[in-house]
């Protein structure tokens, strides 16, 4: 806690800023190390203040003693916050423009006499890189990810619904240490793996291609994973598309075990791989990073001109969506390392009929 502090305090001299206030549910549990969706930091050049209502009042005193003065806010933010600036001649004043309402940031303007500077991007950078225990977070939340996947795998039929195989996985996370699931899982049969992101429903699994996409939370760390199966027997064309997948994502995988750091040049790689025979069909980004978010910064995307660095989690995800008829993603997500890569998921990527 008091390190990733100490990290901001340096981005803030070095912006010439006085101070950051941070409101978004992601920023306070990254600072504070305990989540209050409603509760908001301020930290100084010398300072650090956590609000929190009386709900978290007291256990924010137990974890928060030594680092931060929790303050219970009473009346109007202009005056328990404007009490603040004031006393630490606060001019200056960081707000993470990528989670500020606009309502809220022109009531923060009307509220505090400061001038604000937009340092969302700032935030994103510091978290970028994951520490030792966040990784340990994140590894912990795919190995409950791939038990769920392998226990689900004994129970794929044409008997049970999409729904059926949705709630199981979650279930199973929870009742294996997961705290939450990551997102709104994706468990779909047949034509409809055509959608990158189609929703689970009552209908009955159907024969042919059948995708999850799923993850598990601990600690607030989220894990990412897609595996594609079928249900019955593959043809030649689905072998043949699916195989296309799995080198494409293979050789990212390569490209980045083998020190390749470019984000657009992974996406690359995998993209070549799947235009050859099916330009047009593989829509999305290859990978994004992970962490407190599902979706953090950097991307592997085309539109993307970041590098890689030891540290940062990614997904490498290609996939293939033929509208109408069916799609194939394979996911797995990695941590960059200084030399090469360490892959967390361990669940196995060859096609599985059932």
């Amino acid at each position: 806690m008091k390190r990733r502090i100490d990290i901001l305090r340096k981005e803030l001299e070095r912006l010439e800023i006085d101070a950051v206030y941070l409101t978004s549910k992601t920023s306070h549990r990254y600072f504070t190390g305990f989540d209050n969706e409603d509760g908001a930091i301020l930290i100084t050049k010398q300072g650090a203040y956590a609000f929190e209502d009386f709900r978290y009042t007291e256990i924010a005193n137990k974890l928060l003693f030594g680092v931060f003065t929790v303050i219970q806010p009473k009346g109007k933010r202009s005056i328990w916050l404007g009490e603040i600036i004031e006393k630490e001649s606060i001019q200056k004043l960081g707000v993470e423009d990528q989670s500020i309402t606009l309502s809220n940031y022109l009531r923060l303007k009307d509220d505090l006499n400061v001038k604000l500077y937009e340092i969302g991007e700032t935030i994103e950078q510091i978290r970028q890189i994951k520490t030792s225990d966040e990784i340990e977070k994140m590894e912990k939340a795919q190995s409950i990810a791939d038990m769920a996947f392998d226990h689900v795998l004994g129970l794929l039929s044409t008997d049970i619904t999409e729904n059926d195989v949705a709630a199981e996985l979650e279930y199973f996370m929870r009742k294996h240490g997961a705290e939450d699931k990551s997102f709104e899982t994706i468990a779909i049969s047949a034509e409809k793996t055509s959608l990158p992101h189609g929703v689970p429903s009552n209908a009955k699994l159907k024969k042919g291609f059948f995708t999850m996409d799923f993850g598990a939370t601990v600690d607030g760390y989220h894990s990412d994973m897609t595996r594609t199966v079928c249900i019955g027997k593959a043809d030649e064309e689905m072998k043949k598309l699916y195989n296309t997948v799995l080198e494409a994502q293979l050789k990212a995988l390569e490209y980045l075990s083998n020190g390749g750091r470019g984000c657009k040049e992974a996406d690359s790689v995998a993209r070549e791989i799947i235009y050859k025979d099916y330009k047009g069909y593989f829509g999305h980004s290859l990978g994004h990073s992970v962490g407190l978010e599902i979706h953090e910064t950097p991307i592997l995307s085309p539109n993307y001109d970041g590098i890689l660095v030891p540290g940062n989690v990614v997904t490498v995800e290609p996939g293939i969506y033929i509208p109408g008829k069916y799609g194939v993603r394979i996911e797995d997500m990695v941590l960059i390392c200084e030399n090469g890569i360490k892959n967390f998921a361990k669940s196995p990527k060859e096609l599985i009929e059932i």
